[in-house]
């Protein structure tokens, strides 16, 4: 009898903490109520981070020693810089104008690449962490332009969707790069470096 009372006693602390667990977070006043709005929010953000990466990826280019990651960096800030413009069309399109709204996760990724750099020593091993930095920020804008496209799909913007399709295709492509260039020879010669 003393065990059935301790499982029944068990229970009820169980069911408040998954009733405290699954409480829902009451939204902004000027949360998003349709897909629309979702959608314009959402390329606020990633106006925000490809104008943020425009400014970021000077000093990554400028700390890699490497000639081929270099180059590689160099053309995708001239890339970078067509995607902002991209994105200015993309909300000329829409009928709205072109704004940013800070991009905490575009902002994570970048403070996490500036701590790469400050903790690596010059040479193969922090190009090595270059890649690693630059391609967690590839990822974000595949999923982030990925995610765009589907919206745009949805809502019938056939030509704010090809724009942003454009943009994902070159950010597979910088991706593709940055693996190779790993795999290549940064890689192998960072354990090297030893």
């Amino acid at each position: 009898m003393a065990t059935t009372k301790s499982s029944t006693a068990a229970k009820p602390k169980t069911a408040a903490k998954s009733t405290t667990a699954t409480k829902k977070t009451p939204a902004k006043k000027d949360a998003a109520k349709d897909l629309n709005d979702l959608f314009e929010d959402s390329l606020k953000d990633i106006y925000w981070a490809e104008k943020a990466l425009v400014k970021a990826l000077p000093k990554m280019m400028k700390n890699a020693t490497n000639e081929k990651l270099k180059t590689a960096i160099d053309k995708h800030l001239a890339e970078t810089e067509n995607h902002v413009t991209r994105l200015e069309e993309c909300f000329k399109a829409l009928g709205k104008k072109a704004q940013a709204k800070k991009c905490d996760a575009m902002q994570g990724l970048l403070d996490e690449g500036n701590s790469i750099i400050e903790e690596t020593e010059p040479g193969t091993v922090r190009d090595a962490g270059i890649i690693a930095a630059a391609q967690k920020v590839e990822h974000y804008e595949i999923a982030t332009y990925g995610t765009l496209a589907a919206y745009a799909k949805i809502l019938q913007e056939s030509d704010v969707l090809k724009i942003l399709l454009k943009t994902l295709e070159e950010e597979k492509k910088c991706d593709e790069l940055l693996s190779s260039l790993a795999d290549i020879n940064l890689n192998s010669k960072a354990v090297k470096a030893k």
